[in-house]
Order: C-alpha cells, then structure tokens, then sequence
C-alpha cells in the first residue's frame, strides 16, 4: 500500500490563517495520509558580519511544527502529521517531549516525529546550544524522549542530561511516538539502523538514494534488524506536473523500499495558496487517493 503525503509549502504559501486550513482540509478530503512541516527558528542575515551560506535566511518564513500541527490538529480529523525534520539538538529534550506528547494527544495519535541535526550554527548559537556536539547529543536525547512517552517517572543521568525522578503528565497515546531520523551521512544511516523507526532522505530520485539505501541495508543487517521493519521516506518533485515522471519516480523508490511518498510543490513557480491547493489536487487525482 502506498502512504502519500504533502509537503506544506512554507516558504512559498503565506501566514493567512484560513488558506492553512484550507490546504489542510483539502489535502485530508483528497486522501493524502498526512502533511510533513520543515523546522527552521531563526533566518539569518546573509549580509552579517562574517557572512552566511545555506539555503533558507530571515526572509524565508516558516511556522513552528508543533504549534502549526496542534492548530491542524483541531479542524482536521484523520489525516496524519509529520515533523521533516525537528532539529532535536537545537532544542531542550524534555520540552520536545512535552511539546510532541501534548500534539500527539490533541490530534489522537497522529504524529511522526522526524528528527535530524541541521546546519545552520547561527540558529545553534542564537539557542544557546553546542553546534559540535550535535550528532553525539541526539542519540541521547533519542533515548530520553523514548523513556518520558513511555514511564510515569523517569530517573536519568546521562553525559548531557539529568532527571531527577520526574515525568510526563498526561502521556502520549503512541507509547512511544515514531522516531524518523533526517539526513544522508554515515553516521545517520547508522543511526537509523540502531534506534530508527525510519529514514528521510531528501534525495530528488531513488538512482541518488541508492549507495546510501546500501549502506542503510548492511547496517540494518548488522544490528540484527529486519529491513521491512523500517520505514523509507521518499520526496517527490511536483516538477511540471507530469504524472508518468511521477509514476515512474514512485515505481523507482517502491523498487527501494520506500513506504512514504510526499509530495513537494514549492519552487514550481507557484505564487498564491491555491496554486499549490490545486497542485496537490492535480496530483492527488492522478493517484486515485481518496
């Protein structure tokens, strides 16, 4: 069976309250099975002391994913929500936990928590946490989250975090909420192969995915995991709009193994909400969701 889900737009849709409802309500009556929201806190100057390198600056606009997903939470009522990716170790743990517990409750179980370590160090110092220790913190901050969904009280001491016999109330219906990890690295795929519930690669095609869908493969093998156990997520270009490209890119990544399908209509020269509403139509039509 295949899972499809949209990319809401960020960048491109606009801060006008009731077109967001809009998208999501439409996306949910077409049959796409969730929507998945980029993280990004701060937008850097480019022009600041020092200079900036990196796809997104404080011109690009973005919502908060937990905060945009509790609001879809309420005026939709089936379709899932996706974070690609919150990044974790920009951010306090045991506040993650309570912010993914509290949606995961408000929209009765529909959360996947994709998580990843980010790039931007300007957002890391503007937070006050450690860019270069990122990777190492997240595979505790993985286990802690795990530990708060699932116990009433939790007694931790690790190398970056202390609890001291306390917890969650109330807890998350998913006990625990899945853990989808973002990124391309070594590290990663290993990652994912020891504590990931799945993968989220933003490759733009399988034939780019497929040294590292190796990789993940042996490691999986390695730690003694069945690779069906794990989910693949894949990205799908709306591009011009063609659906044999995008039968042929899902048959490519079905090849793969991926499970998930999510649709992307930014950077197709759409300027309103309804260009990308009618987007997600055309595609949704081409399907048969629904």
């Amino acid at each position: 069976m295949n899972i499809f889900g949209v990319v809401y737009p960020q960048t491109e849709f606009g801060s006008d309250p009731y077109a967001i409802r809009d998208y999501a309500q439409t996306a949910e009556g077409l049959g796409y099975s969730y929507i998945l929201a980029y993280d990004h806190v701060l937008g850097a100057n480019p022009d600041r002391p020092g200079g900036f390198r990196g796809p997104y600056t404080y011109q690009d606009s973005f919502f908060e994913p937990f905060t945009l997903f509790s609001y879809l939470a309420g005026i939709t009522e089936k379709i899932g929500f996706t974070t690609s990716i919150i990044i974790l170790p920009q951010r306090q743990t045991a506040l993650v936990a309570k912010q993914a517990a509290t949606l995961d409750i408000l929209s009765h179980g529909r959360l996947r928590l994709g998580v990843g370590l980010g790039w931007n160090k300007v957002e890391y110092e503007a937070l006050d946490e450690n860019f270069h220790n990122r990777g190492r913190r997240i595979e505790e901050q993985v286990e802690i989250l795990r530990l708060l969904w699932t116990k009433p009280l939790v007694t931790y001491r690790g190398r970056w975090h202390n609890i001291p016999d306390a917890g969650l109330n109330p807890l998350p219906i998913q006990q625990p909420i899945p853990i989808w990890f973002g990124g391309h690295a070594e590290p990663v795929l290993r990652r994912v192969a020891r504590i990931g519930d799945g993968w989220m690669p933003t490759y733009r095609s399988a034939e780019e995915a497929k040294k590292s869908l190796a990789k993940l493969d042996r490691f999986l093998q390695e730690e003694y995991r069945d690779p069906s156990s794990v989910g693949i997520e894949a990205r799908l270009p709306y591009g011009e709009g063609n659906p044999v490209v995008w039968q042929t890119q899902v048959d490519e990544w079905k090849a793969m193994r991926a499970t998930h399908f999510s649709i992307n209509t930014m950077s197709c020269g759409f300027y309103t909400p309804n260009e990308h509403i009618d987007a997600i139509k055309t595609f949704a039509n081409s399907f048969g969701l629904g």
